[in-house]
């Protein structure tokens, strides 16, 4: 009886320890971290105004939404993570672009 719920047991956990992988998003995480903390150096060096602050953080939060609808069925598919991950590429290339134009420095 004991092996019986032992087993029962380690299943449980096998599929449980699976669906938190299939959820999981480490590296959409770990550049929405990167992507806030390049905001928010733009917006305390002066190379961003607030309306592009506001608008890089509307893209964000966007990714955010986005990251979240996908997760809700239980499983990140590939699919979603490639376009989660076209999403970031997008914002930090706006971050870039932002960051080194002549607008917050000529305001």
């Amino acid at each position: 009886m004991k092996s019986i719920q032992l087993a029962a047991a380690l299943v449980a956990t096998l599929i449980a320890g699976s669906v938190f992988a299939q959820t999981n998003t480490p590296n959409v995480d770990k550049r929405q971290e990167v992507q806030q903390k390049r905001v928010a150096k733009g917006i305390e060096s002066g190379t961003l105004t607030a309306k592009e602050a506001t608008n890089l953080e509307k893209r964000e939060t966007k990714i955010e939404a986005d990251k979240q609808a996908a997760k809700a069925d239980g499983v990140v598919t590939g699919a979603e993570r490639a376009k989660l991950e076209k999403e970031e590429n997008r914002a930090s290339r706006k971050i870039r672009i932002k960051k080194h134009n002549a607008s917050a420095t000529t305001n």
